[in-house]
């Protein structure tokens, strides 16, 4: 019509040409590793017999804590530097540094239980690296595995579960059907153990030490008969 605006479309060069960026994508965060977890030692020293200062390395994984080694040292005091014969047992693995601790110590065998497969891999991988062919690695539920093997079956039971797990009362039962009379059991925990706690386990408390917020015991087995009895 006469008079009335042609109706233009969007002129070339106007914003409504303009090539739009495509939008960036968000990048994938990380998940975050705990400020307790991160300033964890990354590897440990055994200390001593065959492989010392040989180095274990530590795995990120929640709830892993390895025995400092201050601790480490004083267990082994306690139970002397050979413990040529000896049968033993790492319950809840992680590091492996009690469990081939023992081993370099002379230990007949050691069996190391952990449930994370990773973990267990490297466990593995320290192993064949060491040589150490009196040790054997089981990827598997500690607790289960204790519930259902032979009693009296060891002369020395490490018990240090992941922390802040509630697993440590089942598992020291558990290691008092395994452990022979007169055996020993050590047992890592974030507060004390008690003669009265231990008694219907048929434990009694040989040696006690605090560390920061560790509390580690030297339970031994008394000559009674086990008891399913439980602690707290």
């Amino acid at each position: 019509m006469a008079g009335a605006k042609s109706k233009e479309g969007p002129r070339f060069g106007s914003r409504a040409f303009a090539d739009v960026p495509p939008r960036k994508k968000a990048a994938a965060k990380k998940p975050a590793v705990s400020p307790d977890i991160a300033s964890l030692p990354r590897e440990v020293r055994i200390i001593g017999g065959e492989w010392k200062r040989s180095k274990l390395p530590v795995g990120l994984l929640p709830g892993l804590r390895p025995t400092p080694d201050r601790v480490r040292e004083t267990l082994f005091n306690w139970l002397g530097a050979d413990l040529s014969g000896w049968r033993c047992l790492d319950a809840f693995a992680g590091s492996g540094a009690l469990g081939f601790e023992a081993a370099s110590r002379g230990a007949a065998s050691v069996v190391l239980l952990e449930r994370e497969v990773r973990q267990a891999r490297s466990l593995e991988e320290s192993k064949l690296r060491l040589k150490a062919d009196t040790l054997q690695v089981v990827a598997t539920d500690a607790l289960s595995w204790m519930r259902r093997s032979a009693p009296d079956a060891f002369e020395l039971v490490f018990i240090d579960p992941p922390f802040g797990s509630d697993l440590l009362a089942p598992a020291a039962a558990a290691a008092a059907r395994l452990v022979v009379p007169g055996g020993y059991i050590y047992l890592e925990a974030a507060h004390t153990y008690s003669a009265e706690d231990l008694a219907p386990l048929n434990l009694t408390v040989y040696r006690h030490l605090r560390a920061g917020r560790v509390h580690a015991h030297l339970l031994q087995r008394t000559t009674g008969d086990y008891t399913a009895a439980h602690i707290t």
